[in-house]
């Protein structure tokens, strides 16, 4: 069995530095969508036009609550689908 050492051929380096972009990259999207879903709406009107978009849209604030049933139905399919699978 092969072991991978962080010296050896730099699989172990590229992996991990992906591994973190991706977890940096999605630490910095979290609170750009929070800000946009809820605590724009809380902002006074504003005359830049990026804010005022952000804050005048409402798709975004439902977004999440609609997709809770939406994914409620997909797990129970899905359920469904491998008691069906096991038993046939």
């Amino acid at each position: 069995m092969e072991t991978m050492v962080a010296g050896g051929d730099g699989r172990l380096r590229t992996t991990t530095f992906w591994g973190l972009l991706l977890v940096g990259i999605g630490s910095l999207l979290l609170p750009g969508f929070l800000f946009a879903a809820f605590m724009s709406k809380l902002l006074p009107p504003s005359n830049y036009p990026l804010i005022a978009a952000i804050r005048n849209d409402r798709y975004y604030c439902y977004l999440v609550p609609l997709t809770l049933p939406i994914l409620v139905i997909a797990v129970y399919f899905h359920w469904l689908s491998m008691k069906l699978f096991k038993h046939a």
